[in-house]
């Protein structure tokens, strides 16, 4: 056998067992170890090839089926050892499907000209089916364009909540039942949003309203100052509620700037003192400084007392503590009391606003304390009040801004170019999944009865 063939085939027509085979080039052979090839149990002869690589000759045995010519030259039942030489190997890549794993040869294979066999059959299953991949963004667009607006509406409660989320470059109005805490309709911009476009968005909820015979009775937003004149335009005198939560922040967050304030100032009192042990003639100074240090401490530990709603006993001896010798500090404890005591749903809107225009009157008594409420003068705080006079009108946006948390909780798993349409594809699949939570629940507590028996 000259080395310049490409392959010499040799064929065993027995079907038990086969001892080896042998590869000579003119010399005799020497003895390898045995190597069996064929399958014991196969019905038709197995077929042995000899290869030459680029790098070296090689054998490889393959249990398929021969189709080679009766008259082939070179078949015998019995072969001799072969040459213990390397074995050419191809080199497989392995690719990882969602559910299952399964092979892939990273490099085709195909039928070499002349006398050869045939590949009936492959030990790599075939890749599994793309179905159900995806999430379907494209599909949940359409569905949202079409009967998921009939399906959402069925149940409006005539309470809505709107605001705005800024992804990015983008902007997303939305609107939800502020009761069924359901997703309406939404809007994807390219640009920060104007009054008019908040008019056009609310135009197109009120003509889907008008299209199935539905009123709004309310309305509730953050303190932006987009939403009162396209309300006034679109919805005429439908009642608009301002978040009572980010009002209450603002105010919380100006008195606990105003105690920041405090221990600065107290900070700066502290006696300057020389390095090393104090002397004996420091021996006040020194005291002294450790107790404005635990003021210092003391202020900045509880800084929550300020504006915690409510307050326990024990609670309130430690704020007597750490207030003593600051009137002001007590001051705007008092205050924000009384502002806790405007949302009280006991009262109605004109009640509320009496107080509140006393509070204002008792505020500006004070200097030090009527720079830092400055927001207690705000418009936005009586609007805030709105939702005294209507039991129904939710006092906070929460339902909106609860669908605006979860998409920036999905958003921070996507590793992609977020664009427009993908924003609007997303948006898109988590209201189906709302739409469809309610199924999934009966679904689950049908299991569960099912398993208990």
């Amino acid at each position: 056998m000259s080395a310049k063939e490409s392959h010499v085939l040799k064929t065993c027509p027995n079907p038990e067992w086969s001892d080896g085979g042998a590869a000579t080039n003119g010399a005799s052979a020497h003895g390898a170890d045995i190597r069996r090839i064929g399958t014991r149990f196969s019905p038709a002869p197995c077929t042995t090839w000899v290869i030459w690589p680029p790098t070296g000759r090689g054998t490889w045995w393959s249990p398929i089926r021969n189709i080679a010519v009766p008259d082939v030259a070179g078949t015998s039942t019995w072969t001799s050892r072969i040459w213990p030489i390397p074995t050419a190997t191809i080199r497989a890549g392995w690719w990882r499907w969602r559910f299952a794993w399964s092979s892939k040869t990273a490099c085709h294979t195909g039928r070499r000209p002349g006398t050869c066999g045939e590949t009936i059959a492959s030990s790599s299953p075939s890749p599994p089916f793309r179905t159900g991949w995806k999430r379907g963004e494209k599909r949940a667009a359409d569905r949202i364009t079409r009967d998921y607006l009939d399906d959402a509406l069925s149940d409006f409660s005539g309470y809505i909540a709107a605001d705005e989320l800024y992804d990015g470059p983008y902007c997303v109005l939305s609107i939800v039942d502020n009761h069924r805490f359901k997703r309406l309709i939404y809007e994807v911009l390219d640009h920060n949003p104007t009054e008019e476009d908040i008019a056009a968005f609310f135009t197109r909820f009120r003509d889907a309203l008008k299209a199935r015979g539905l009123s709004l009775k309310g309305i509730t937003t953050d303190g932006s100052q987009l939403y009162p004149t396209p309300i006034a335009q679109v919805f005429g005198a439908v009642p608009h509620q301002v978040c009572q939560f980010h009002v209450i922040a603002e105010i919380n967050k100006a008195v606990l700037k105003a105690v920041a304030k405090v221990r600065r100032q107290l900070k700066a009192a502290l006696p300057k003192l020389g390095r090393g042990r104090p002397s004996a003639g420091n021996r006040k100074l020194t005291a002294r400084k450790k107790r404005i240090q635990q003021k210092i401490t003391d202020l900045f530990d509880n800084r929550h007392l300020f504006v915690q709603h409510h307050l326990t006993p024990t609670e309130r001896t430690t704020l007597q503590r750490i207030t003593r010798g600051q009137p002001q500090l007590r001051t705007l404890r008092q205050i924000v009391d009384e502002v806790y005591r405007l949302f009280d749903r006991r009262c109605r809107t004109d009640t509320a606003l009496g107080k509140l225009a006393k509070l204002r009157q008792r505020v500006r008594r004070f200097k030090a304390v009527g720079q830092t409420l400055k927001k207690l003068f705000s418009p936005t705080l009586e609007k805030a009040l709105v939702f005294l006079d209507d039991a129904m009108l939710p006092a906070t946006s929460n339902a909106v801004e609860r669908g605006n948390r979860r998409h920036r909780k999905m958003q921070k798993t996507i590793y992609r170019v977020r664009t427009g349409q993908h924003i609007r594809q997303r948006i898109a699949v988590d209201m189906l999944r709302d739409a469809q939570a309610q199924s999934r629940l009966l679904t689950t507590q049908m299991l569960h009865y099912a398993r208990a028996g």
